[in-house]
């Protein structure tokens, strides 16, 4: 009975809402403050106690917000390490944060993890609660700083990881933003042409009697096709489009092909790689760094990799090395690893200093990765200009070569 009275007082207490609140104090003065309660009436009784009339109490809104997205994560995990090592208590140090966040999801979320703490949770155990937001490697990090009593170094260092990984994955975005964008761009052109503008142009030219061009001919072929069946045609683009985002949350296999089929890809493929090391060195390093154990740290180095050849080959190199092969040896076998890196590791290990290696190597290819995305931008606009030329271009001709015919058929 006693067990089960305190999970229902600590289930009151994890349901606790911020309430703000106005009043005048006993020297007659505006006095106003958040508080958290379970009801309204809790805040103007505890109010009440304190010697403050009140005049009015409301439940903290929100509102709805965007979602919680990284970059989220990464200013309140810099927020967050500056006023701890500022010496602000960690409570208060939420409640600068949740007053501060320009996204509401974000403030409730914030608001969340605070009470938790609050109510007896350690910071870590709260974080755990939220694995959508927090991942292992986050929840484990700071576990190992409450436990080492320096939190306040281990968010610093969290904090940077974050914000270099956030910075790699942007570089990525942006190399591929620029030609999708063209493409689906181009596509909506065609589209548009091949609907509504050469349809136009067939009945003109249907009108004048003549023979026409075989590239007129065959562009108003295709015009017809696609008029006839653009439901089908959208359909089926949207429908495997689907299909494969589908297929690749839900399919594990699916997940593998795919990863290894942009590894192959040229140019793209190689930065896709040099990331993908990136991260996996920068997270071992953070890790390490952190004192978690090379068997555990794998754990959260496989999912940071972002590709699932990497991931698998994590899996297996973490078996190795549980079993006591060295790290080097391990990541020999994976053969996924270009030799430099494998060199910087084996030194790592030899000379105990495997966090500083791995950081370097995270350093190196973080560089290689901003050149070749500086280069891709270059060498991918003449191939876009190549491309519209062809495709846009190629469609306009078609359609006006018969107007260099009108004087001989009028």
């Amino acid at each position: 009975m006693a067990t089960a009275a305190r999970n229902v007082r600590r289930s009151a207490e994890q349901k606790e809402i911020l309430f703000t609140w106005e009043g005048k104090d006993k020297s007659g003065k505006i006095a106003r403050g958040e508080m958290r309660a379970q009801t309204e009436n809790v805040v103007q009784a505890t109010l009440r106690r304190q010697g403050i009339s009140v005049t009015k109490v409301k439940k903290r809104s929100f509102g709805r917000g965007a979602k919680v997205k990284d970059k989220d994560v990464a200013i309140f995990t810099r927020q967050l390490a500056t006023m701890m090592r500022a010496g602000v208590p960690l409570l208060q140090s939420f409640d600068i944060a949740i007053k501060g966040a320009g996204n509401p999801a974000l403030g409730r979320l914030l608001n969340d993890i605070r009470t938790d703490v609050e109510t007896g949770t350690s910071l870590s155990g709260a974080l755990r609660k939220h694995p959508k937001y927090f991942d292992a490697l986050y929840a484990n990090l700071v576990a190992a700083g409450e436990q080492s009593g320096a939190l306040e170094n281990l968010l610093d260092r969290l904090a940077t990881y974050k914000e270099k990984i956030l910075a790699i994955k942007s570089k990525i975005k942006s190399a591929m933003f620029y030609p999708i964008s063209v493409i689906v761009v181009a596509m909506a052109v065609v589209s548009v042409m091949m609907l509504f503008v050469i349809p136009e142009f067939k009945k003109v030219f249907t009108s004048f009697g003549a023979d026409l061009p075989a590239p007129t001919l065959l562009v108003i072929a295709m015009s017809d096709f696609f008029v006839e069946h653009a439901l089908l045609i959208f359909g089926a683009l949207g429908a495997i489009v689907a299909g494969l985002f589908y297929a690749y949350k839900r399919s594990p296999a699916m997940q593998a092909t795919l990863d290894r089929m942009i590894l192959q890809v040229p140019v793209i493929g190689d930065i896709i790689r040099k990331a993908t090391i990136a991260r996996w060195t920068r997270t071992l390093s953070t890790m390490f760094a952190a004192g978690v154990p090379l068997v555990e740290a794998l754990d959260s180095v496989g999912g940071a990799a972002g590709n699932n050849v990497y991931k698998v080959a994590t899996r297996a190199i973490q078996n190795e090395v549980a079993t006591g092969t060295s790290l080097t040896v391990a990541m020999q076998g994976a053969n996924v690893f270009p030799p430099m890196v494998v060199q910087m590791i084996s030194i790592g290990e030899e000379s105990g200093q495997l966090d500083g290696m791995s950081g370097k190597v995270a350093d190196f290819f973080e560089r290689e990765v901003d050149d070749m995305v500086a280069g891709l931008t270059q060498l991918i606009e003449p191939l876009i200009i190549v491309f519209l030329g062809v495709i846009i271009g190629g469609l306009v001709v078609a359609m006006y070569l018969p107007i260099f015919k009108l004087g001989s058929v009028v």
